[in-house]
């Protein structure tokens, strides 16, 4: 069955109860509602008509998106891009209707939003109960195995007698270099408004750690760099290559290319766990390389094929001497 034909019903039918539902309990919840919780209790709220609009809206973007991802085909392809594609899907929509009833809950009769309580089990229901019909979704979504491809490495690099041959290949994601960008920006104006006096040092104090870390996990992992040398395989993060992994090719029984995307691997950045391992940056041609333990490594990087034709090059000549 076309997965788009449930996905479609799915949406409608969480779309029609985020929009139906309140308003059958509109005589029993005041208006504006409240809409956050902290740890002193309710402290925000917002008009009956806008806050059931933008749950709505909001459900309504990410199940386009979903149907899009369904449309485009590449990332039902797999069994992981199943899985994740049904287990977001229907996870997605059990996390916003629960969270739309525990709001909606918390203002029953109540006679105005700041009497509104959200008992303190409600955010672990709606959390775990979402998450437990996601994996469910996913397990029953992801079809049969992929089949098992046969490997062709590419051919073996002719190296010559007494010269030393490197291949070096290097990858940026824009939009992770955008994301730090924005960050480095949000300290520079946060800096700039508390020299200014216009924002408090407990606010300066709360907001400025989020956007350092933002800032450097964006500058450690937009750039990949990729050498293969005389001995090892060498993987280097950010902008000046540090940290750096380096892979002795005594480890390395053999490397081939293969195209993969991020929905294939769950996402994008450091995917897997050792021995079946991605880093992925970008979707399509990745280096794979294959461990004589029989792990392996895929690195998503240009000019892939070359890189590990050298490999396997190098790997030949270390085994004929």
């Amino acid at each position: 069955m076309n997965p788009r034909i449930p996905a479609a019903a799915w949406g409608a039918a969480v779309t029609a109860t985020l929009l139906l539902a309140p308003m059958g309990l509109r005589d029993r919840v005041p208006d504006p509602l409240a809409t956050h919780w902290g740890a002193a209790g309710v402290d925000g709220s917002a008009s009956f008509q806008a806050h059931v609009l933008t749950v709505a809206a909001v459900w309504t973007v990410v199940w386009i998106v979903f149907l899009a991802v369904a449309a485009r085909g590449w990332a039902l392809r797999h069994r992981n891009g199943r899985a994740l594609w049904w287990g977001g899907l229907f996870g997605g929509g059990v996390l916003v209707l629960g969270t739309q009833a525990s709001t909606l809950a918390a203002n029953l009769d109540v006679p105005d939003w700041t009497a509104a309580s959200l008992p303190g089990w409600h955010v672990p229901l709606v959390l775990f109960g979402s998450l437990g019909v996601g994996v469910l979704a996913g397990y029953l979504g992801r079809g049969a195995p992929d089949p098992v491809e046969a490997v062709q490495p590419p051919p073996a690099m002719k190296l010559r007698a007494g010269r030393r041959t490197v291949w070096v290949s290097r990858l940026v994601n824009p939009w992770l270099v955008a994301v730090a960008l924005v960050a480095a920006a949000a300290i520079v104006v946060l800096c700039g408004l508390r020299l200014a006096g216009v924002v408090s040092v407990a606010t300066m104090a709360s907001a400025l750690p989020g956007a350092v870390i933002v800032l450097v996990a964006g500058l450690a992992t937009a750039t990949l760099s990729v050498r293969v040398g005389d001995d090892s395989l060498v993987i280097g993060f950010g902008p000046f290559g540090v940290p750096a992994r380096r892979i002795p090719l005594s480890r390395i029984d053999r490397a081939w290319t293969e195209d993969r995307r991020p929905s294939e691997v769950g996402g994008w950045g450091f995917r897997g766990l050792p021995g079946a391992a991605t880093i992925m940056l970008r979707g399509g041609e990745c280096l794979v390389v294959g461990y004589r333990s029989g792990g392996r490594l895929a690195i998503s990087i240009d000019d892939a094929e070359r890189g590990a034709s050298l490999i396997n090059a190098l790997v030949a000549e270390r085994a004929r001497s």
